[in-house]
């Protein structure tokens, strides 16, 4: 899984290589994806710390923090720089309906919001995750942070993101999702460590982060790439959850873990990664197309769901109501006397003696057009 290339040139043309870890420098690997070959981008840069020296808590012991060399900048601008650098590639690399994640901390997520602006990213939402358990302030100097700031952004203004809202409606509890996720941070079986019993990486990310995120943000078997790889929470829930992946480490012992987890990780069956179909990806049907396909006639009644109102089909889609004739949507507001209407919800009409939603009735004109598959006319047959 684990490839180390040096010195090779990007080839445009050459499709992307996915569920492996590119070992190597981030911003030279990044070089070398074709431009519009990825999905997702998920990162979680440095977070260039600026630590003057050991955190220790008031027993004095150390605190087994973040002071690695790679969160070591020499200036603000050299970071600024770097993050330019890096986010520059992944804009090019995404397809133009791709999007990014971008997760870091109050000391540099302010100053990669600015740069993913500059750039051309499109905001779409920041997200906080409120860690349930995170790490107290030990000098009692500042508040506990117990969050850090996600940034989505699509790749530009004009870009049609994935989200998958219907499903995250109805993972939680059929409200719609906040920007606000609870999740405890990175700990027991889950947190790697080495052979000395110490972490693995130190800025190891839950899963249950980045199952949300892709889950939100991605389809089936699209490509999700993570420009710093650690020890691989992006590659492994892109396993399980069937999304393909590319990851860019560095570092060869956090590759190494990396690749050892993944190889754990079951991918789940084709069942168990159906989620709940999203009416706004679905080819769009007027309803001047069920007349024309004869799915329903001129001259047919049309109901509101007590029967308390009639209108009547007419030959260019729209309907009658007294001296009323307006598009489904439009009398359906006159009906109520409200400024607006989801005409394929509020009329009905009469089969078999009970009133149906039009709505079933677009399933059968995408049959008839092609648009999908045979499931969609079995559900208008149990309808029925």
């Amino acid at each position: 899984m684990v490839e180390r290339r040096r010195q090779s040139p990007r080839h445009e043309s050459v499709r992307v290589a996915e569920d492996r870890i590119l070992l190597g420098d981030c911003l030279e690997e990044l070089r070398r994806l074709p431009d519009g070959s990825v999905d997702l981008v998920f990162a979680d840069p440095p977070y260039n710390l600026q630590l003057a020296g050991d955190l220790l808590r008031p027993n004095d012991t150390r605190v087994d923090g973040v002071d690695n060399d790679w969160d070591k900048f020499a200036s603000f601008e050299a970071y600024d720089s770097f993050s330019r650098a890096w986010l520059s590639e992944c804009r090019r690399i995404l397809k133009p309906d791709g999007a990014i994640w971008v997760i870091g901390s109050y000391h540099n997520i302010f100053r990669l919001g600015a740069a993913m602006q500059d750039l051309g990213f499109w905001i779409q939402n920041d997200v906080v995750w409120r860690k349930v358990n995170p790490m107290p302030n030990f000098r009692g100097k500042r508040f506990t942070n117990a969050h850090e700031t996600l940034i989505w952004a699509s790749r530009d203004q004009r870009s049609r993101a994935t989200f998958n809202y219907e499903s995250l409606k109805a993972s939680n509890d059929d409200l719609q999702m906040r920007s606000d996720w609870l999740f405890p941070i990175c700990s027991g079986p889950e947190r790697l460590k080495d052979e000395g019993g110490r972490k693995a990486h130190p800025t190891q990310k839950p899963e249950a982060l980045l199952h949300r995120i892709l889950l939100a943000t991605t389809h089936v078997g699209d490509v999700v790439l993570d420009p710093f790889f650690g020890t691989g929470t992006t590659g492994a829930i892109a396993r399980r959850l069937g999304r393909r992946f590319i990851g860019i480490e560095r570092d060869p012992d956090y590759a190494r873990a990396a690749t050892e987890r993944i190889a754990r990780v079951a991918p789940l069956g084709p069942s168990a990664l159906e989620t709940v179909r999203s009416k706004r990806s679905e080819p769009r049907v007027p309803f001047g197309t069920i007349i024309d396909l004869g799915i329903l006639s001129p001259g047919a009644a049309l109901f509101d769901p007590r029967r308390k109102v009639e209108a009547e089909v007419k030959a260019d889609g729209t309907l009658r109501w007294r001296e009323e004739q307006a598009s489904i949507h439009r009398l359906g507001a006159i009906v109520q006397g409200k400024s607006a209407c989801n005409g394929w919800t509020f009329w009905h009409f009469e089969a078999e003696g009970r009133l149906k939603p039009i709505d079933i009735l677009r399933d059968e004109a995408k049959r008839q057009l092609g648009l999908v598959g045979p499931r969609a006319s079995s559900m208008l047959e149990a309808a029925e």
